[in-house]
């Protein structure tokens, strides 16, 4: 089997490990100007399944006891779907549905449920375990054909015909496919955003801080939709889940958490299909430029499923329209009722056709150049009733969004 390398969008920074009695929830600074309270009263994301691909899920610690469905992982990829070899997989599959039972971390949607799948990203070891591990590709087409509705990916490094495929497959079944940007914008970094992320149908989600400035390592271009809060998160130190640890950030944090906001809404509307779910978030977004006119930095905005949560009559237009049509090249292949033949998967060999990809054994892909402007640097969102400010670090707002049409 040719394994996936993939680069886990998130990292570590000063690590302070916990003692045994864990109080993680009070550092989820983003809980609250959420009103994550206010929205669970309306949803939890009870009913709906997220598909989690990553470095396995554990489904043993105190915050996910009960929340992980690994009996309905597809026996064509379920090897060791619940050994989670870096502490990855399992944090993003906390912050999305976690209980916080026991001081862990709790998620945003603690009514959703995890489906693991664990495949080789970074920190996987021995040719054994990398020979006998799943590709993302074939995890995530395993994960099209099940009734997860939200495919959530924290990862990148899926560069080929055959990922690009597999994609469009996922998009065909009526998945949400949701990926991280990529961490390659600061350090001299040139931007590069990631695929999954920049394929057309997947919902690219750029990270902010708690100042809700987007982060400087977070990647930017005409693929990035939606921002949300990636830094200052507690996660596992590693793969002995003795501790939490402090300051971790990435756009893994960020795409979980737009994973578990998705799982919201879809929850309390679950005959939505996918087009009205990113519609909904798109509308909602905290932002102060055009809808029209999405900063290659933030998309169109921060996410806030609260405003759709709160409003009993909240209009998420027709169900098969494409609100990302003129991004994705075309209206979305995955319409409501339909459920067309799998697409022919190409040769993992050949080079996808997808525009710069990195090269070098980089496992990122450049963003678009999207023409800025110089009207403002400085974005007002609101996440709940109050406005915060999200600063875009003197790079202006794009006024010009790139196609994602090949």
């Amino acid at each position: 089997m040719t394994a996936v390398v993939g680069a886990l969008a998130a990292v570590t920074v000063g690590l302070a490990p916990h003692a045994a009695a864990y109080d993680e929830q009070s550092k989820q600074w983003y809980l609250g100007p959420m009103e994550a309270e206010q929205m669970w009263k309306v949803s939890t994301g009870k009913g709906v399944k997220v598909a989690l691909i990553d470095t396995g899920v554990n489904p043993d610690t105190p915050s996910l006891k009960g929340q992980v469905l690994a009996d309905e992982v597809p026996k064509s990829v379920a090897y060791k779907a619940t050994d989670d070899y870096a502490g990855h997989g399992t944090s993003m599959a906390e912050l999305i549905a976690g209980t916080g039972a026991g001081g862990g971390l709790k998620g945003l949607a603690p009514g959703a449920k995890i489906v693991p799948y664990r495949v080789e990203l970074e920190g996987l070891k021995g040719e054994a375990e990398k020979e006998k591990t799943p590709e993302a590709v074939e995890a995530l087409r395993a994960a099209a054909d099940t009734d997860a509705k939200i495919i959530s990916m924290s990862f990148g490094g899926m560069t080929t015909e055959e990922d690009e495929a597999a994609v469009k497959y996922a998009a065909s079944k009526g998945k949400l496919l949701i990926a991280a940007v990529g961490n390659n914008a600061g350090g001299g970094g040139k931007g590069y955003i990631d695929y999954p992320a920049a394929y057309p149908y997947v919902v690219g989600v750029a990270s902010a801080d708690k100042s809700l400035t987007v982060s400087k390592f977070s990647s930017y271009g005409g693929y990035v939709d939606l921002a949300a809060p990636g830094e200052g998160y507690p996660g596992w130190c590693d793969a002995t889940f003795r501790a939490y640890c402090d300051n971790r950030h990435g756009t893994s944090p960020a795409t979980a958490l737009t994973s578990a906001a998705a799982a919201l809404i879809w929850s309390a509307h679950p005959n939505w299909t996918v087009n009205q779910v990113v519609r909904a978030m798109v509308d909602t977004a905290g932002r102060k430029w055009p809808k029209d006119k999405p900063s290659k930095y933030a998309g169109y905005g921060m996410i806030r499923p609260r405003l759709v949560l709160a409003d009993s009559h909240y209009n998420a237009g027709p169900p098969n329209v494409d609100p990302l049509a003129k991004e994705n090249g075309g209206d979305l292949l995955a319409k409501s009722g339909t459920k067309p033949s799998p697409t022919p998967s190409a040769s993992a060999s050949t080079a996808s056709q997808a525009p710069e990809k990195a090269s070098g054994g980089s496992t990122s892909a450049a963003g678009s150049s999207a023409e800025s402007s110089n009207d403002s640097n400085t974005l007002w969102i609101a996440l709940g009733a109050a406005a915060a400010v999200i600063v875009i670090g003197g790079a202006g707002v794009a006024v010009m969004r790139a196609r994602r049409a090949r």
